[in-house]
C-alpha cells in the first residue's frame, strides 16, 4: 500500500510539472465551416421563410380575395370623439359620473333596431349601471321585460319582471327558430362581434352604411342585398338603419352615420367593458417601470462589477 501511494504521488507530480499541453477538441460549428452544399440549402430556406412571411403580411394588409369586396377604411376618429383606438384614448368612462352619451344612444339603437334579430346574451342589465344609465334607470329598463323563472313551491314555472342581474332577452328561443324567421340565415350574437370581425368597429360601421346597388354584371339572388364590405358581397340582412330610423331621447339628429357611429360605440364597450381601466393600469405600469428599471439596472451593474472585473490567474505548484 505504501508503494502504491508513492507511485500515485509521483505520477501526479509528473503530470503537474509536465511541459506538454493537452489539446481538447472543440465541438463548435460556424456557418463558414459548413460544406458548400449545406450553405446553399440553408440560405435558400432562409430566403423562402422571409419571403413567405412578407407575402403573408402583404396579403393580410391588402384588399381581400375579391376585387369587389372592400376593406373597411373608415377611420374610427372620423366618427366622433367617443370611440378611439389609440394607446392613450378610450371610451371616456374614466371621467365618471359624466356618462358617455354615445354609449347611451347606442343602447337605444340596439334596443329599438337591432334587438329584433340579434341577441346579446353575455351582457346583463347591471353592466349598464354607472356607464350609460343610473341604477334607477336600469331597473326601469329591466322591469320592462318578462322573465320565465322557477319552479315555485308548487313546481310550476312563472314569469316575473326583470331584475338587474338578468341578461338581455333573446329575440328567438333557439337557433332553428332564428333561421326560419330570417330565410335560413342565423343572426350572430352581438356581445363580442367587434372583436370577432376583422376591422372591428370599422367593419361594423362600414357594413351598416355600405349598402348600395350592385355594379353592372353582378347579380344578387332574391332575398339578399348587395354590400361590398360583407364577405361574398351578398348579405341576408336588409339595410337596418337609415336617416331618422328612430328618435333619440336627447334630441340628437338621427342621421345614418350618427346611428351607425353610436351603435358601434356601444358594441365596442360591450366587447371590452374594461377597455379604459386596462389602458389606465397599463399607463401606470409603464410609468412605474420607467422609474424602477434604471434603479434595477444600476444595482445589477453595481453587484456584478466585482465579478466582471476580477482576474483569475492559475499558478501551478513549483
Amino acid at each position: 500500500m505504501a508503494a502504491l501511494r508513492v507511485v500515485v504521488a509521483g505520477s501526479g507530480r509528473t503530470l503537474l510539472n509536465s511541459s506538454k499541453t493537452v489539446h481538447v477538441s472543440r465541438a463548435g460549428m460556424s456557418f463558414s465551416s459548413l460544406p458548400q452544399g449545406r450553405k446553399v440549402v440553408l440560405s435558400t430556406l432562409g430566403l423562402l421563410t422571409a419571403g413567405g412571411a412578407g407575402l403573408a403580411l402583404m396579403l393580410h394588409q391588402s384588399v381581400k380575395a375579391s376585387d369587389l369586396e372592400l376593406h373597411p377604411l373608415v377611420p374610427v376618429e372620423s366618427r366622433g370623439p367617443d370611440v378611439f383606438s389609440g394607446p392613450r384614448q378610450g371610451l371616456g368612462l374614466i371621467n365618471l359620473p359624466v356618462f358617455p352619451v354615445s354609449i347611451r344612444r347606442g343602447y337605444q339603437v340596439y334596443k329599438q333596431v337591432c334587438s329584433a334579430c340579434h341577441s346579446m346574451e353575455y351582457l346583463a342589465f347591471r353592466n349598464l349601471v354607472g356607464v350609460s344609465h343610473t341604477e334607477a334607470e336600469v331597473k326601469t329598463l329591466a322591469e320592462e321585460i318578462e322573465v320565465v323563472d322557477g319552479p315555485d313551491d308548487t313546481g310550476e314555472m312563472f314569469t316575473r319582471p326583470g331584475k338587474l342581474s338578468d341578461y338581455f332577452p333573446k329575440p328567438y328561443p333557439n337557433s332553428e327558430a332564428a333561421r326560419v324567421a330570417n330565410n335560413g340565415a342565423l343572426p350572430p350574437d352581438l356581445s363580442y362581434i367587434v372583436n370577432a370581425r376583422h376591422g372591428g368597429e370599422d367593419y361594423v360601421f362600414s357594413l351598416l352604411t355600405g349598402y348600395c346597388e350592385p355594379p353592372a354584371g353582378v347579380d344578387v339572388r332574391e332575398g339578399l342585398y348587395y354590400n361590398p364590405y360583407f364577405p361574398g358581397q351578398a348579405i341576408g340582412m336588409a339595410p337596418p338603419i337609415y336617416n331618422e330610423v328612430l328618435e333619440y331621447d336627447d334630441g340628437t339628429p338621427a342621421t345614418m352615420s350618427q346611428v351607425a357611429k353610436d351603435v358601434c360605440t356601444f358594441l365596442r364597450w360591450a366587447a371590452e367593458p374594461e377597455h379604459d381601466q386596462r389602458k389606465r393600469m397599463g399607463l401606470k405600469l409603464l410609468l412605474g417601470a420607467g422609474i424602477l428599471f434604471p434603479l434595477v439596472y444600476y444595482m445589477k451593474r453595481h453587484r456584478w462589477s466585482v465579478l466582471k472585473s476580477r482576474k483569475i490567474a492559475y499558478r501551478p505548484p513549483k
